[in-house]
């Protein structure tokens, strides 16, 4: 995606988001997250260690590219409690954590981190995580935002921490395997659709019968019946 800037009259940039640096989400199995983004995604693993400023959690990232990915965060409190500074524990496994949208230099982090502050909002930055900067601000409904900037891609060996891999027992083959995921190659003829167990995850867009119906259906009864491409506004002249 490209750049889009906006200049002042003085020529000054004034940077836009151009993309999604990472989603944060929170977790109560982060190695159960991991195993699953590299193996069913095949996104590789790019860092796991303790997350700074926050005893007892953990952050892990896995790669859409080089800067762009998905975090996770798993804290050692339960639903519901306070830690010693007065923070709230993760509300729901598998919930919203914060959205972090990124700038392609430290230049245009600045500028919309000014840019933020002359609408009147509170913006804390930046601060040097080692492969990004980042500034801080919410949003409405109480939405934790971030703008990040990485001038490259996370190195993993510089961020897969022995000792977190080790308290999450994750062993050097699995970690392998999530470092460099299987590769996947589309076989001829389209994967039978499996039929779920009591575990396995479902899209939460049908529940009961109504998802048991939606597996049982055809891939091409599927397109054809539930597809909507046309869009609300015609842009064809008459």
């Amino acid at each position: 995606m490209s750049t889009i800037e906006y200049r002042n009259t003085k020529g000054v940039v004034m940077g836009s988001a151009n993309g999604v640096h990472h989603l944060a989400l929170y977790t109560e199995n982060i190695k159960a997250q991991i195993a699953f983004f590299t193996d069913v995604l095949g996104a590789e693993l790019k860092a796991l260690y303790w997350l700074h400023g926050m005893e007892g959690w953990c952050h892990g990232f896995v790669k859409l590219n080089d800067y762009s990915y998905i975090a996770f965060m798993q804290g050692p409190k339960k639903e519901g409690s306070v830690d010693e500074k007065g923070a709230l524990a993760p509300p729901k496994a598998g919930g919203f954590g914060h959205l972090a949208l990124n700038v392609s230099s430290r230049e245009e982090l600045l500028a919309l981190r000014d840019r933020i502050r002359s609408r009147g909002v509170p913006a804390v930055g930046p601060i040097n995580h080692g492969f990004c900067e980042s500034i801080y601000f919410g949003g409405p409904e109480m939405l934790q935002l971030e703008i990040a900037c990485s001038s490259c891609a996370i190195d993993e060996h510089a961020w897969i921490d022995p000792e977190v891999v080790a308290l999450e027992n994750i062993s050097e083959e699995q970690l392998r395997t999530y470092i460099e995921p299987a590769h996947f190659a589309r076989p001829p003829i389209a994967v039978e659709q499996p039929q779920p167990g009591p575990t396995t995850p479902v899209p939460l867009l049908w529940q009961g019968d109504e998802l048991v119906r939606v597996l049982r259906t055809s891939d091409a009864v599927i397109t054809s019946t539930m597809s909507e491409p046309k869009a609300p506004v015609s842009t064809v002249s008459s």
